[in-house]
């Protein structure tokens, strides 16, 4: 295995320094025959770790790939992605989170670790094999039922219970489904406008109130998928001062866009949650400085062409997000470079258990990715690695640059250009 030494890195935004890798690790100095990749100007940072990417494979590799989609992810500087179980056949068995972990493997640009559905077929009528998923060779554990909410409280909390015997992890899409029955947008003054059935608010909060207090009253984990309201946030912030084992997230879309881009039509713009309030939107931000809401994760979903460039109403909800992410937070942050590290690489690999991902230093695995801040770029949708297109910020100008991305040591992307 090639050694490097990585020189005039700015670790976190700190002073520049020198990173040595050698077999995979980070050392303390070089080794012989090193090869010297010029940092200057560059910010080191942990490898990107993604807890909510949808890679469509098994059953709609017309829309994304494993293979595809880890393109995507080491493109935008992770080294890490969670694959949501909502493919075709559902990853609701050991055999199918086990073929989605081999293809990552197979592939070799990112760690993907499966994530099992909560119940057989995402239908929420009865539990999936939790414990064979667990048990099985991907070793999966956050269990989610994405795209879906699990509505039956009392389903609900048997999945917290079983969980808690192996300390996993129910991750839920919260929306209250008798309360968004058609709903095509977020309810509020524009959806009134544009005559479209609304997406309430209250559809989220409310199954984010009933399921801490479920997680309170078993003792188990629950982790929120792309909360996206001002009344979550503070449903959370009430939660974690009880010392409720609640951990959330929140998605680039969801800090930047409102849904006032709902006006165009353009099904580019359709996502499930809404994109909501510019009041929604800056507590979103509030909260994840805050550290209410723990991480940002991209809900990376790629669509075929045919489910997009279509009419609102049929438009499949979504957008690709794995090559933007980094960028998007950037703008939305500034140059915070010690919180995006927590927040899109050491708290989601520590939420996820992904112990070899998160954080650099002398003995740990070299997986880190290398920013050029001062870089700008519109983004240009043609160059994307994923198999999909559907990204709201075509032509959209956004701050930072992905230079390198290492996986244990092992260049991923380099220049800016994939490896392999």
């Amino acid at each position: 295995m090639t050694s490097y030494v990585i020189k005039g890195a700015s670790v976190l935004g700190a002073a520049p320094t020198d990173l040595f890798v050698r077999d995979g690790i980070l050392v303390d100095g070089p080794g012989s025959n090193a090869e010297v990749i010029d940092a200057g100007g560059l910010v080191a940072l942990p490898g990107l770790v993604d807890l909510h990417t949808h890679l469509r494979e098994p059953g709609r590799e017309d829309a994304e790939t494993v293979e595809t989609g880890s393109r995507a992810a080491a493109a935008g500087g992770y080294t890490a992605v969670c694959a949501m179980a909502n493919t075709s056949p559902v990853a609701d068995t050991a055999g199918v989170v086990e073929q989605v972990w081999r293809l990552g493997r197979e592939a070799g640009l990112v760690d993907v670790q499966p994530i099992g559905a909560v119940t057989v077929g995402l239908a929420g009528k009865q539990l999936a094999e939790l414990g064979a998923m667990a048990t099985s060779a991907a070793k999966v554990r956050i269990f989610s039922d994405d795209g879906n909410c699990v509505a039956d409280p009392r389903l609900m909390r048997r999945a917290l219970e079983y969980v808690k015997a192996f300390d996993g992890i129910i991750a839920q899409h919260a929306e209250e489904p008798r309360l968004t029955e058609g709903a095509q947008m977020h309810e509020g003054q524009v959806s009134t406008r544009l005559g479209l059935t609304g997406w309430p608010a209250v559809a989220e909060e409310a199954i984010i109130a009933r399921d801490v207090l479920l997680a309170e009253h078993v003792g188990s984990r629950l982790h929120v998928c792309h909360v996206s309201t001002a009344g979550s946030v503070e449903v959370l912030r009430q939660a974690k001062a009880r010392g409720v084992r609640v951990t959330a997230e929140v998605t680039p879309h969801h800090l930047l866009l409102t849904d006032e881009l709902a006006a165009s039509y353009d099904p580019v713009f359709k996502v499930n949650p809404p994109l909501r309030t510019a009041a929604d939107v800056e507590a979103l931000r509030s909260g994840l400085i805050e550290g209410v809401i723990d991480i940002v994760a991209t809900d990376h979903a790629p669509h075929a062409v045919e489910d997009k460039e279509c009419e609102w109403a049929y438009a499949r909800p979504g957008m690709v997000g794995l090559e933007t992410a980094l960028p998007v937070v950037l703008s939305v942050l500034g140059e915070q470079w010690e919180l995006i590290a927590d927040r899109m690489s050491t708290a989601p690999a520590r939420i996820a258990g992904l112990t070899g991902h998160g954080r650099l230093g002398a003995g740990r695995p070299a997986s880190l990715t290398l920013v050029d801040p001062s870089a700008r770029h519109a983004v240009d949708s043609s160059s994307f690695a994923s198999r999909s297109r559907n990204t709201p910020y075509a032509g959209t100008v956004l701050p930072g640059r992905i230079v390198a991305t290492f996986l244990r040591g092992q260049p991923t992307v380099l220049d800016g250009k994939a490896t392999k």
